[in-house]
Parts: C-alpha cells; sequence; structure tokens
C-alpha cells in the first residue's frame, strides 16, 4: 500500500498492511539542536521533511492556518493578554485579525507543500484554532476564563468571526488539496476533565463546530480535536457535534485507551502511549507498547508521541518499534 492507502484504509476502518509510523506533532527547538549534536544531519531548506527520510517514517505533512496579521502585537510572555482592552475587540480585529494578508499566507503555504510533494505521496492534515483555544490567546488564561462571565458578547464575537474566516480559508485549502485529516486546537481539559461545563461548551463552542464540520467531512476529511489532560468526560460533548477523533491521549492524566474503544468503538485516536518511560529505553518501552488494544483495531491509528525524547537513540528505538 502507498502511504496515503494505508493512513485512508485505518481512517476508514479499512483493512491495512500496518500501522502508520508518525510522529504527528511538531519537534521543539531545543530537540532539534540536541539531536544535531548527536549526528543529525543539517539540511539547507530547514525544515522537518528530512527527519521523515532519516528515521524512515511515514510521510506527514500538517500546516496550521494563520489568524493574525504579522504585524499583531504578541503576549508579553506565554499565557499573558494580548486584547489588552476586550471592549476595544472590534478595534483591534480590524488591524490584526482574519485579514486577506493571512488568506494569502494559507495560499502560499499550500503552493509551498504542492511544489514539495508533486506526486502527493505525503498525508496531509491542518489544524484551526479552536473555539475554546483561540479566544484565550487573546484575552490570556485567567482572563479568558472570567471571559465568559466578563465579557460574554465579545468572546461570542470572537468565535463568529473566526468561524467566518475558516469559511473563506476552507474554500482555499479544498480548492488545492484533499487533506486526511484535520485538527481544532483546543487544549481545553487538564489532568481531573474540562476547564468548562457543557453548558458553556454549548453557548461558546458547539454552535460553530456544527457551522464547520459538515463542510469539512464533505470532502472526506476527517476530523479530531486536539486537547491535552483527561479527554474521556468531554468524548459525548464532541459526537454530539460530529467530531470524529481525538488526540493526544496524555497517560499521565489517566487516559485509557481500551475504556475509550469499548465504550466508543468508532471513536478515532492518535496517541495514548505513555511518554514518560521512553527515558528508560527499549526495556521499558515495548510492554508500553503491548498495553494498547490487542488485536489493534483497523479504527485506530497507531501510537504517537507528544513529545520527543532528548536523545536521538531513544527515538530510533521508537522508530524500530
Amino acid at each position: 500500500m502507498t502511504n496515503r492507502e494505508r493512513f485512508d484504509a485505518i481512517l476508514n476502518r479499512k483493512p491495512a498492511d500496518r500501522a502508520p509510523v508518525i510522529e504527528w506533532a511538531g519537534y521543539w527547538d531545543k530537540t532539534f539542536n540536541r539531536w544535531y549534536s548527536e549526528g543529525l544531519p543539517h539540511t539547507e531548506d530547514g525544515t522537518p521533511y528530512h527527519i521523515n527520510r532519516y528515521f524512515e517514517q511515514d510521510k506527514i505533512w500538517q500546516f496550521w492556518l494563520p489568524t493574525r496579521n504579522a504585524s499583531c502585537p504578541v503576549a508579553a510572555e506565554f499565557g499573558a493578554p494580548v486584547l489588552l482592552e476586550p471592549e476595544k475587540y472590534e478595534e483591534f480585529r480590524q488591524k490584526y485579525l482574519f485579514s486577506d494578508e493571512c488568506l494569502q499566507v494559507i495560499r502560499d503555504r499550500l503552493e509551498d507543500y504542492l511544489q514539495r510533494d508533486p506526486n502527493g505521496e505525503y498525508v496531509t492534515w491542518f489544524t484551526l484554532d479552536g473555539f475554546f483555544w483561540f479566544p484565550r490567546t487573546l484575552f490570556g488564561i485567567e482572563n479568558h476564563l472570567f471571559a465568559f462571565y466578563d465579557y460574554e458578547d465579545v468572546m461570542l464575537q470572537m468565535n463568529r468571526d473566526l468561524c467566518v474566516f475558516f469559511k473563506k480559508a476552507l474554500a482555499i485549502i479544498y480548492e488545492k488539496l484533499r487533506p486526511q485529516f484535520m485538527t481544532f486546537a483546543e487544549d481545553m481539559s487538564y489532568n481531573n476533565g474540562p476547564m468548562l461545563s457543557h453548558g458553556l461548551y454549548e453557548k461558546f463552542m458547539a454552535p460553530f463546530y456544527r457551522e464547520l464540520i459538515p463542510t469539512i467531512q464533505s470532502y472526506g476529511t476527517k476530523v479530531f480535536i486536539d486537547t491535552d489532560g483527561n479527554v474521556e468526560p468531554l468524548i459525548p460533548w464532541f459526537l454530539e457535534c460530529g467530531i470524529q477523533g481525538v488526540l493526544p491521549l496524555e497517560r499521565q492524566a489517566g487516559v485509557d485507551v481500551n475504556r475509550i474503544r469499548q465504550t466508543y468503538p468508532d471513536f478515532l485516536m492518535i496517541g495514548g502511549y505513555n511518554k514518560l518511560i521512553m527515558k528508560d529505553g527499549e526495556a521499558a518501552m515495548l510492554p508500553n507498547l503491548n498495553a494498547f488494544p490487542q488485536p489493534f483495531s483497523p479504527a485506530d491509528i497507531s501510537p504517537a508521541w507528544i513529545t520527543r525524547p532528548r536523545r536521538m537513540s531513544r527515538w530510533k528505538i521508537i522508530a524500530s518499534l
């Protein structure tokens, strides 16, 4: 099977010759620097594509759709607000958000990819800022949680504007490409479950999922959500909106992929591997692979890792397993 045929088969619950071998998440710059010091070859273009070749992984390409102009202010530190005066959101939006500049960046990235992969060998996927994630990046982490009550109308307007922009962006994507899957970036859960109630989810997030997801699925793209922590209580919420899968399924938060498979047999999963044991080498890593559903269901995608080991030798073990 080709790379894309294999991935499509597993996404659609059909037989495949093997599970995909992928790293879905990007590599941290410090990981690159460490691996270069251990002998990883440099490439002229400075992209991570050579990692696929070096570790003989299946080819996969992601692009994250921009929502801000290059001139948009940045947070003073991680989690700090960018929108300092929520009452002036409309003025901020007109200056910095959802512009033709952003749409042109999307076109340029698609053209760059198509030139790199003229034969369509890569599995492709894209990421949208979700309707929990995006307001948080503007309000800041703490202010965002208060904003569900203090700036209700502003947050709803943000998400309406985001939804309208993504409709334009989807038209550009599907004119050029048919990605196998996509993710809504959310990070709306932590070790003990969701960061908001089902009522707030239905008010501030679900209407926009329901507006976008049918269009995405009409092109054959599977819809995933990216949320850390204990995601299990949220799966019924996601299913109500048409979301078909989840990643990364963090074991240290108590997520149990076997339990999810038994409860939601059609739900797609990427991840679920216990990254914390990777530092201990192959002897510790292999038993954790064996903890996945046996036999591994065609509805599942191969185990993946949310962070990369610091040592390149550890990643070689992962690739071989």
